[in-house]
């Protein structure tokens, strides 16, 4: 299916995608090796466990002799050929990555990592991936190989379009030393991007407001991401399920990303274990801002991510437009690093977990949560009125997040209530005075 960038165009990064770099490496009896690898250009939206999911159509009647790297989910009918057995002789081959541990001689570089592919701003040396592919009944010549077609990408849902291929200028691989450098055959690249749209999928986080100067908390809106479900919809397999935070049942965990392992399984034929805790948004992640000190040239607001889904976060990361992010001084307990996609425009930030500290979200509970900090020095633009220290766009793991009602946002107290404010203050005085003076006589 050809890319459509007025579906997939993400302003807060424009030249975000997947490309899939096919390089004929060297040529068979009746076809090909090829080196394919999977690029993430996207800054800060990644894959995580169970991974990534790779698709195509060959052009004509193409079949997969082996694989190393990664693997065809199903062979297919291979009934036709004698002696060796293909690994994949499906027309549409799907493939999947190896896990972690296998056998050396299964691997190659940037390989078997469970379909876990990182973003780009994040975790660079993660985000990128390789297998190689042993092609076969295929040219054998730049003349007669025909390109594969409807490359697809899940992870596992949709949400990913993928151009068509096209040739490009053959690839150069350099040598250990950097003295030599060899050449593919043959390069062809596919290019997909991402839209939360055609991902057709609810949203799975919320924000929250509060500040120093009202005492309104402004909560996630109600059903962001979902309805709390009743009796009779508890049992509908669109509905998810959820317990509540009092139980002292909790599910088995469930880690995505990378590195993650999976202590429960869950498959069509077994039960569904709720998976979140009941709340008026049904959100799995929750943000919350909160706009804590004002001082003479800067001003402090907290961020606190609440996890309330049964599995771990690992890798996770979130990104805030803010217009007084070009004058962010420090962030406290998060890694911070600006999205500047429009030359001198700074107002999205990107923060993600320090290694080894708070790198991991953990499941719904007392530790389910990671918090930080930011202090801004304040601009030409600075104000706290009509709710311009709150955030305009929020994104967790690359997926956008629901803001509440902008005519909900704590407001500064008016001008009247402050007044009226004062002259209570000064009658309670004046009493207060008036009784201690009468008191000594």
């Amino acid at each position: 299916m050809p890319c459509s960038c007025a579906e997939s165009f993400d302003p807060l990064d424009p030249n975000g995608n997947i490309t899939i770099k096919w390089d004929v490496m060297s040529w068979s009896a009746d076809g090909y090796v090829a080196l394919v690898t999977m690029y993430n250009y996207q800054q800060y939206r990644h894959i995580e466990t169970p991974g990534w999911t790779l698709g195509w159509t060959w052009a004509k009647k193409e079949v997969i002799w082996g694989m190393q790297g990664a693997q065809a989910t199903m062979q297919g009918d291979c009934s036709k050929f004698k002696g060796n057995i293909p690994h994949c002789c499906k027309r549409d081959p799907t493939v999947v990555d190896l896990l972690p541990g296998v056998p050396y001689s299964m691997q190659v570089a940037n390989c078997c990592r469970g379909g876990v592919l990182g973003s780009l701003a994040q975790d660079p040396t993660m985000s990128v991936a390789s297998f190689q592919v042993i092609v076969g009944q295929a040219g054998t010549s730049n003349t007669t190989v025909q390109l594969p077609k409807n490359f697809t990408i899940r992870t596992p849902g949709p949400g990913y379009t993928c151009g068509p291929a096209k040739k490009v200028k053959a690839s150069l691989f350099p040598s250990a030393d950097g003295r030599r450098h060899t050449q593919a055959l043959m390069t062809w690249n596919v290019t997909c991007s991402y839209s939360q749209y055609l991902a057709q999928r609810a949203p799975t986080c919320c924000v929250s407001f509060s500040s120093f100067y009202n005492e309104k908390i402004v909560p996630c809106q109600n059903c962001a991401c979902n309805c709390k479900p009743n009796v009779t919809q508890s049992a509908q397999p669109r509905v998810p399920m959820c317990f509540d935070p009092d139980d002292s049942y909790l599910p088995p965990v469930v880690s995505t990303g990378i590195g993650a392992t999976s202590s429960s399984s869950i498959t069509k034929n077994q039960p569904l274990h709720p998976q979140l805790f009941c709340s008026s948004d049904m959100c799995p992640i929750k943000i919350h801002w909160h706009v804590k000190i004002n001082y003479k040239d800067y001003w402090r607001a907290k961020v606190t991510i609440t996890n309330r889904h049964v599995k771990n976060y690992t890798q996770w990361n979130l990104v805030v437009q803010h217009p007084n992010f070009n004058n962010l001084t420090e962030a406290f307990s998060f890694t911070y690093r600006p999205l500047q996609a429009y030359g001198s425009i700074n107002d999205t930030a990107m923060f993600w977990g320090i290694k080894f500290y708070n790198d991991m979200l953990m499941q719904a509970g007392e530790m389910g949560n990671v918090q930080s900090e930011v202090l801004l020095q304040k601009g030409d633009a600075f104000t706290f009125s009509k709710g311009w220290a709150f955030p305009h766009r929020v994104l967790f793991n690359g997926d956008e997040c629901v803001l509440p009602d902008p005519d909900l946002y704590p407001w500064l107290p008016s001008a009247s209530s402050q007044l009226r404010s004062g002259l209570v203050l000064i009658t309670t005085l004046l009493a207060f005075s008036t009784a201690k003076i009468l008191a000594l006589f």
